[in-house]
């Protein structure tokens, strides 16, 4: 997501497709490799991949303010910062394992949110050719300052390419392994899911012959 405010009272919004999707189709991809997990332990991992973007919630203060006397910056000043660092991977990753006493789980959700900087750092390049950078030592340090020259666009074709990647794997996880990221939210409609892929792609049946 991209906001332009160089005009004065004015906020235009561009918002690329399948952003915040790609996060959680790869905090699902990672989820689904780890064996055992429960349905609410895979909700902490899938949450972890999209909750660095928390810090863009700023960005509806800079829409409703833009046209007063005080606008507000927050979305400009402190998306990509107060919540992609080192300290909020840290505190969500003893968030999950406090609350469901299982030190892996935090270990997991700590790899999560990181799984989401790299993402970022990799595609999260503005239309206007800004890339954002990863202050991973906020809000104890401003350095280092992480990115990388060949940043791509949020909307360039290697962020459709990989979500269409993820998207194609959780299909075969459905038809293969009975789950998606549907389960997380209710499983009946998992189930629904689930039979609607086998239908249209059935498994294999395996006939046993006497010899």
């Amino acid at each position: 997501m991209f906001v332009d405010t160089s005009l004065a009272g004015t906020v235009t919004v561009s918002t690329p497709p399948m952003n915040i999707i790609t996060h959680a189709l790869a905090g699902w991809g990672l989820a689904t490799m780890l064996p055992g997990l429960s349905r609410q332990e895979k909700t902490w991992i899938v949450a972890a991949s999209v909750a660095p973007d928390l810090d863009g919630l700023g960005l509806l203060a800079d829409v409703t303010t833009a046209k007063t006397d005080s606008p507000l910056f927050w979305w400009s000043e402190y998306h990509h910062l107060v919540a992609h660092n080192l300290l909020f991977a840290l505190l969500l990753s003893l968030a999950a394992a406090a609350f469901t006493w299982k030190v892996l789980l935090g270990v997991a959700v700590f790899g999560s949110v990181n799984l989401h900087f790299l993402c970022d750092l990799a595609g999260s390049r503005g239309p206007d050719g800004y890339q954002w950078p990863l202050h991973y030592l906020w809000p104890f340090s401003d350095w280092p300052a992480w990115a990388v020259s060949w940043q791509w666009k949020l909307n360039a074709w290697p962020n459709v390419a990989i979500s269409l990647v993820l998207l194609g794997y959780v299909l075969w996880l459905a038809r293969q392994r009975g789950t998606s990221p549907l389960e997380l939210v209710s499983p009946h409609a998992n189930e629904v899911f689930v039979a609607t892929i086998r239908s249209r792609f059935p498994l294999e049946q395996r006939v046993c012959r006497d010899l």
